[in-house]
């Protein structure tokens, strides 16, 4: 059996795999290792939960404040709001530990349970472990006044959009004379998300905002971009905003309909940034996913990036230990950790729009200073993962890149939370990069199916 955790927390088909009863086992063992390791020494210790939409989020929210409460752990349950807002309400009023319920991107029968440590930071792998290991134990569990209390927090919402909004300075609203759509996803951010950016003074018109329980990322949403690429157009806007499930990350459309995504955005935050003397170290955080086109903007405008494992814990980590202050994925998970501690898309948007009024230019102007070599990823499902380094399969890829040469790469990188390998190429056109990508994802495929 693999790893329980992933890359970003446990996920699973919500019922089955990601049960009451792993909910509640999952949130007593968290509390039982955060006390053995000094969290919550001197003091009664405090948790916030919140959730996205999925119906599912309903029953496992409640399961995971019973795990907590029944550990002694108070509870502040704030509803429905995005991870980066729960990971800013936990650093905002000092909790010992946040837990979000959310599957982010995947589809809605999935869910998933991901911790947040004090200071709103996720969780280290060690940790993590450690919680793993503890399930099912036996415990002496806490009686009398001694157990924990579960409490409703409808406040955490406004202490999130406030502090949003403030990021981008204060006087006159930064977003004025901004036309802008807002796909929610029918998700987390279906509320802060246009609000944010209405206060901020943008004309907002809103997609996907309309959450049943039922249709998270359902054709809307950074899954599903199509949808805001024709409001935008149809609309007359100057850009678009597409958030996913859980409201994480973020990615933009120009106001032609054509995507801008994770890695543009943040080359046109680094640009801003460094400019005003406020990005540290001249540094930008990326993935080996991101498109070299990026890595070479960069180099042009004198800043140096720094190259993580794929997953945003992964560049956070990096960032924490360089004393970086922007980085992120081509997914659009941007970290801004002068206002925050995780991917924030809300804020992503922000800061985004923010930078076009302050030029007085387009986003396509803005976007088009970072080139985009062409770039083909493959998810060839239903394979064993834990055998990507087959040989037939390493020796498929040492052969296309002696054919690329310096002109492309190839990436080949197991899922973290679907059973799944993701085949990626660049090269110099669209169609060698198509058909090296083809030829590695049938290898793939005959190799490794289950």
């Amino acid at each position: 059996m693999g790893r329980l955790f992933g890359t970003d927390g446990v996920r699973g088909l919500a019922n089955r795999d990601v049960t009451v009863e792993l909910a509640l086992d999952l949130s007593v063992a968290a509390a039982r290792v955060l006390s053995e390791v000094g969290e919550f020494s001197g003091h009664r210790p405090r948790a916030v939960i919140g959730r996205d939409t999925r119906a599912s989020g309903e029953f496992l929210s409640s399961a995971v404040a019973a795990g907590l409460a029944s550990a002694g752990v108070d509870v502040a349950d704030a509803g429905v709001l995005p991870t980066p807002g729960v990971a800013y309400v936990v650093r905002a009023t000092d909790a010992d530990l946040g837990v979000v319920l959310s599957a982010s991107h995947n589809p809605m029968p999935d869910n998933g349970i991901k911790f947040f440590a004090r200071g709103g930071t996720k969780l280290p792998d060690a940790l993590e472990d450690r919680i793993e290991a503890r399930l099912g134990e036996e415990w002496s569990r806490p009686i009398g006044e001694q157990v924990g209390r579960i409490r409703r927090f409808p406040a955490a919402t406004d202490k999130y959009t406030e502090h949003l909004v403030a990021s981008v300075g204060n006087g006159a609203p930064p977003l004025e004379g901004l036309r802008i759509v807002v796909d929610c996803a029918h998700g987390a951010a279906s509320v802060v998300g246009p609000a944010v950016l209405r206060q901020a003074g943008a004309d907002v018109s809103v997609i996907g905002a309309e959450p049943s329980g039922l249709n998270i990322n359902v054709e809307r949403g950074s899954t599903h971009i199509d949808a805001l690429q024709a409001a935008v157009v149809a609309e007359g806007a100057d850009l678009g905003v597409a958030f996913d499930g859980d409201a994480d990350r973020c990615l933009a459309v120009d106001a032609r309909g054509r995507l801008v995504d994770g890695d543009q955005i943040m080359g046109i935050l680094a640009i801003g940034l460094a400019e005003r003397g406020l990005l540290k170290s001249n540094t930008l955080v990326t993935t080996v996913m991101s498109n070299l086109g990026l890595w070479l903007a960069m180099e042009e405008a004198g800043i140096t990036t720094v190259r993580t494992q794929v997953g945003d814990r992964y560049v956070l980590e990096e960032m924490l230990s360089g004393g970086y202050s922007l980085g992120g994925e081509q997914s659009g998970h941007v970290l801004m950790l002068d206002h925050g501690t995780t991917g924030d898309g809300v804020q992503t948007a922000l800061h985004l729009a923010a930078r076009m009024a302050a030029t007085s230019r387009t986003l396509a102007d803005l976007a088009s200073g970072i080139p985009k070599l062409p770039q083909v990823l493959i998810n060839v499902p239903d394979v064993d993962k834990d055998r990507v380094g087959d040989a037939a399969v390493t020796g498929a890829v040492a052969e296309v890149e002696r054919e690329l040469g310096s002109t492309g790469r190839v990436l080949l990188r197991a899922s973290g939370t679907e059973p799944l390998i993701r085949v990626m190429v660049e090269a110099s056109d669209e169609a060698h990069a198509q058909s090296a990508a083809d030829t590695l994802a049938g290898v793939v495929r005959d190799r490794l199916s289950l």
